[in-house]
Formats: structure tokens, sequence, C-alpha cells
């Protein structure tokens, strides 16, 4: 690739460390569902009787699922703030409880409503269900919406979600838009907070349409805006190992986007039924004035088809996205560790990042090494070294404790370490960080496990 991404001459300063708002963001999350409570509360006189109580836990229940949809669609909107400083792994984490407490509090809010509304009216629930359902208005909208938002938890669910394609994930995902829109409606006609309170109505709408607006504009008119300036087309595809492809793009004024080494996009290729899928790939080399890379292992539909590729072929981005790079930089020695795939960031930051790097990349094999040259040059030219930790001649794991990681990187607590690869890889690693000495704020992960 030396051909199309020429060595630059020197790694350039390092940006000045940026605290993350992750607290703050959590906090003013925190703060709105508190603010939702408040109003059952302000609404609320006094709570009499079994179906008085019953009623009241669905109320505050109802609440807070409505808010939780909002945070769970705001959540989704790819706004830069998040994505970029937060970082799209943690926002992606998030996402993930917000979307098991809304299903939960959905099951809360539908279970003892109708159980007060049952007390109340000395009637069998199931009777109760089906006036609702039928009599109420909005509430046919609301439980069709209901529906949905069961079928995307059901497909998120760990369990689940192994046994299905990222294509079907995503697309059954999208439906949450479809379900919050659905259930909207009877918050406000149904809701007694919002009867006969104008403050508490226009508040519930400033929520949703502005989480309706970031969603419209980071995830529909920005995308638009960079695909139609930057013009982006597939340049060529080079095999790096078995079954691990690197793809460069060709856009106009690409240095524009503001990407950084250790950052991804979401693409979309239009060619070998690729267009109908948006998957992550990080970025495997820094971005070039009007060239960018992505290389990547085929594990799926959409990547197993990226050998496919031809030169000329539309190409649809989005971002860039994510939080592992040089502005999480503390120190003046770096560690990166990479597993499989996930060279790909690393080999980015290998080139780019400041100060002294020290790069460990586990395989399996040597012939499993992708951007082996790559990376043997960019140590030779800066005078880093790449370390390798691959399986010995029986299968044997090489070990990655923490004793063996300060035999291989002396002074290890001193470092800013980044990890990218396999979710459980990362996990065990931290681990042996944890115990090798390393703080907690020097360990840099972003998992692209979705």
């Amino acid at each position: 690739m030396t051909t199309v991404y020429e060595r630059r001459a020197a790694p350039p300063v390092a940006p000045a460390p940026r605290r993350s708002p992750a607290g703050a963001v959590l906090g003013l999350l925190w703060a709105g569902a508190a603010a939702a409570v408040a109003l059952w509360w302000a609404d609320t006189g006094s709570v009499v009787g079994a179906a008085g109580w019953l009623t009241g836990i669905g109320r505050i229940a109802g609440l807070l699922c409505g808010y939780s949809c909002a945070v769970l669609v705001g959540l989704m909107a790819r706004v830069p703030l998040l994505e970029r400083r937060v970082g799209s792994d943690r926002v992606a984490r998030w996402h993930a409880m917000a979307g098991r407490y809304t299903v939960c509090l959905l099951v809360v809010h539908v279970v003892f409503i109708l159980l007060g509304y049952a007390a109340q009216d000395r009637a069998s629930i199931v009777h109760e269900a089906v006036t609702v359902v039928l009599d109420y208005p909005d509430m046919l909208k609301a439980t069709f919406g209901a529906a949905v938002l069961f079928a995307v938890g059901i497909t998120s669910a760990r369990a689940a979600r192994r046994r299905v394609s990222y294509e079907f994930w995503y697309y059954v995902h999208l439906l949450t838009y479809v379900a919050v829109f659905l259930a909207f409606f009877h918050q406000l006609s149904l809701g007694n907070e919002f009867n006969g309170h104008a403050g508490a109505t226009d508040a519930w709408y400033a929520l949703y349409l502005g989480v309706a607006a970031l969603v419209l504009w980071y995830r529909i008119l920005a995308p638009v805006r960079l695909n139609l300036r930057h013009r982006l087309r597939v340049e060529s595809v080079h095999r790096e190992a078995p079954g691990v492809y690197s793809v460069v793009v060709r856009g106009r004024h690409v240095d524009e986007l503001g990407a950084q080494a250790g950052q991804f996009f979401r693409w979309r290729f239009f060619g070998e039924g690729m267009g109908w899928t948006s998957t992550p790939y990080s970025l495997s080399a820094p971005p070039r004035r009007d060239l960018l890379r992505i290389t990547v292992k085929a594990l799926g539909d959409h990547s197993a088809a990226v050998p496919l590729l031809r030169p000329g072929a539309r190409v649809w981005a989005e971002g860039p996205y994510g939080s592992l790079t040089a502005e999480r930089r503390t120190a003046q020695r770096s560690l990166l560790i990479a597993a499989g795939v996930g060279i790909t960031p690393l080999r980015a930051l290998f080139e780019t990042l400041p100060g002294e790097v020290t790069l460990l990349y586990r395989a399996r094999s040597a012939q499993d090494l992708a951007l082996g040259a790559e990376l043997e040059a960019i140590a030779q030219w800066r005078g880093a070294k790449v370390l390798y930790a691959l399986n010995g001649p029986q299968g044997q794991r090489p070990s990655l404790g923490a004793t063996a990681l300060r035999q291989a990187v002396p002074d290890l607590a001193g470092h800013d370490v980044y990890i990218c690869g396999p979710h459980a890889f990362a996990q065990e690693l931290y681990g042996a960080l944890r115990a090798a000495g390393v703080p907690d704020r020097r360990i840099h992960h972003e998992s692209f496990e979705l």
C-alpha cells in the first residue's frame, strides 16, 4: 500500500487530552427521569386504595417509559458530541441499557395500569385489556407500537442477536422509530399529567421534537450533505491476509471530513448487493487529502462481499465516529494491543500517535497478520517496536497476563494502552492490565460489536 499511502515525515504533535463529557450527559439524563416522575407527583394529590396504588405505579412506569423512548432514539441519533467525545461503544452500551429499561418499564406500565383499572371497575383483567385497547383513544396505535418494541427487544437480546445476521438485526432495529411514533399520541391523550397542563404538554412535545430534529439532521441531512460534497468511490481493493481485504476510497476534499486515526465510518457500498446495509469499519490508515482506507475481515454477508467490489463503485459514508484517538493520550509512552482485525484502527494510530509507541499484535499464525509489512515499515522509520503474540506449533495460546505484559513492556504502568479486538479478548486484557498496575484512566478501548 505504500504506492497509495506515503509515509509521513514524523508523527504530529499530540493534541491536548480532552475530558469526556460522559458524566455530565448521564447526569442530564437522570435529571430528565426525575422530572418525568415529578410530573406524576405534581398531578397526584393522594393515593387511595389498592386500585390507586396499582394505577399510580402504572402511571409512573408509563411516564418513565415515554421518557426512556425519547432517550433511546436520541442515543441512536449519532450526535457528534456523543459519538466522538463520549465514544461510540459507550453510547451503544447506554442505548442497549436504555432499551432494556424501556421494555421493562413498558411491561410494568401495561400490567399495573390494567390491574388498577380492573380493580377500580371490578372487572376481569382480560375484559379490561380489551376495553382499553378497543375503546380508549389512540390505544390501538399504542398497542401496535408496544408489539413492535417487544419485537425489537427480543431480537436485540444477546442470545437472539448471536443467531441472526447483522443485516436482519439492523433493519428490525430501525423499527424502534415506528414503535415510538405509534406510542407517542396516547401519552398525551390519556396521560393525566398532560390533560389541562399546557406546560407539561409543551415540555413533552419539545422533548420528542428535539430528539426528532437530532435524528433528522445527523442521520439524514448531514450524511446527504457529506456524500453530495465528497462523492466517494472505490479506488481499489487489495488482499491483506486470508479473508482480509483493504478497500481504498477516493473522494473530493476528504481531508475536510476531519477524520482522525482510530475513528471509523459507517459504509454503504453500491455494488454486489451491499447497498442495503450500513456497516461500521475503521480507517486502517490515516486519512489523506483525497483518500480513505478501510480493512475488512469476512465475518458476515456484508463483509464477505467486500472482495467483489470493483473500482468506481459508489460509496455512501457516515461519520467520522469514535473516540479511540490521540486525544485520549495522557502519557508520553503508549502501548497498542490488537487482536485479529482489531489491528485496523491501531495500525492508523501506530503511524500517527506521538511519543514512544509499542504495538503488540495477537493472531493465530503469521499468515493471519494483516498489514504486517506496513507495521514493520512504520516501526523502522519512526523507531517504534512491534511485538507479536502467535499461537505455538500445537496451537497453544501465548500468555498475555500481567506478568507477561510487564516483561514485554518495561514500565507498563506509565503507558497509555489502546486495545482493539473481540469483546472477550478486551475484557481479559483489561483485567491483566489493571493487575499490572495500569490506571483505569489510561486504558482506552472501543468495542465495535453491535
